[in-house]
């Protein structure tokens, strides 16, 4: 425990000193501000959530990193090495495990840096090649467009369920496009989770033209005054080239329909396939322009260093996480509360024990 050293008291008393004022914001600053004010708030609740999704994560990555510098003297090779293998393990990526490898050794020769201090350098280094967070936002004077990506089976269909939820929940009126028209089973589960959250779903027969759901979506949208048109996209990629001209078509109809609108484009990634989720997700970076990732099922799973991998095989931020099977584990990604989730900094002693 810190202790303030007494003050002496002044030989005369002064009066109160004046309140500290707040800065005032200009103009400028208060526009962006209510421009790109966050969908969702993050706040304790969600922390706590967090720091029990990355539960396997942490036994896997960071407590194998404590245990490992347990008692050593230097950074040497060997310890390197061995680290090498967890982080390698814990699905961080080979390319982001030789930087952090390098960054190490250059602390350990420039700052006398000593094993017992990997751990916490290890997190500021994540924190950082991770970047600040980029928070889902929407502009209120135009209706956002928002293309959800991604293979089948990452839950695509059931992300765009809750985010359609969470939005309507707060006061976005939202419509939902399901122009996954080669999967039957999408366009039943799209209806049933606009039928639970009370959000209109546009939808065409099983096969139909996906582009054309689109069309009618975003018209449908204009109408009831919607702020958000979320469109459900296919995720097949055993015809790589039916895919992209799909999405293609999409594209061509938004700009068409809606000069000057730029959509947000987010690819679904399943946290439990770890690195093997970045190879599909390059399809879909070359098909569409990607805006930023939403990284699913990071409960439970051992694989959640991935998204220290998605930054540098992509270059995409991860905007958004889910954290479990209920419509407010959806939530927003922030770097900060993720790293210091993941190596225990807000955690109790129960947690970081190893």
């Amino acid at each position: 425990m810190w202790f303030k050293p007494k003050e002496e008291k002044p030989a005369a008393e002064e009066g109160p000193a004046p309140a500290a004022q707040p800065a005032k914001k200009g103009i400028f600053t208060r526009a962006w501000e209510a421009l790109n004010k966050p969908v969702f708030d993050q706040d304790e609740e969600w922390a706590i959530k967090t720091r029990a999704a990355v539960k396997e994560t942490r036994r896997v990555l960071v407590h194998q990193v404590q245990v490992l510098v347990l008692g050593r003297g230097k950074i040497d090779d060997e310890l390197l090495e061995e680290l090498e293998a967890i982080l390698i393990g814990s699905d961080v990526g080979v390319e982001t495990t030789d930087d952090i490898l390098a960054h190490l050794r250059k602390l350990a020769r420039e700052q006398a840096l000593l094993p017992a201090g990997i751990p916490d350098a290890l997190a500021a280094y994540l924190e950082e090649r991770l970047g600040g967070a980029y928070p889902l936002t929407l502009s209120p004077d135009q209706l956002n467009v928002i293309m959800i990506v991604g293979v089948n089976g990452v839950g695509k269909t059931t992300t765009i369920g809750k985010l359609a939820a969470r939005l309507q929940t707060a006061g976005k009126p939202t419509i939902v496009a399901a122009a996954d028209t080669f999967r039957a089973a999408a366009i039943e589960q799209m209806e049933i989770w606009g039928e639970r959250s009370g959000v209109e779903v546009v939808r065409h027969k099983h096969g139909g033209d996906a582009a054309a759901v689109v069309f009618d979506a975003i018209h449908a949208a204009k109408a009831r005054n919607k702020q958000v048109l979320l469109i459900d996209t296919a995720g097949r990629l055993h015809n790589k080239t039916n895919l992209m001209e799909e999405l293609r078509k999409i594209r061509k109809i938004i700009d068409r329909e809606l000069p000057g609108t730029t959509p947000q484009v987010l690819l679904v990634l399943d946290a439990t396939t770890g690195q093997n989720g970045l190879r599909q997700a390059e399809v879909f970076k070359e098909a569409t322009g990607l805006t930023g990732v939403i990284l699913t099922k990071l409960d439970g799973t051992a694989k959640g260093g991935v998204i220290f991998g998605i930054k540098a095989a992509l270059d995409l931020p991860v905007q958004l996480v889910g954290l479990g099977e209920k419509v407010e584990d959806l939530g927003d990604f922030d770097p900060h509360t993720f790293v210091s989730a993941l190596f225990g900094k807000d955690a109790g002693p129960e947690e970081t024990a190893v």
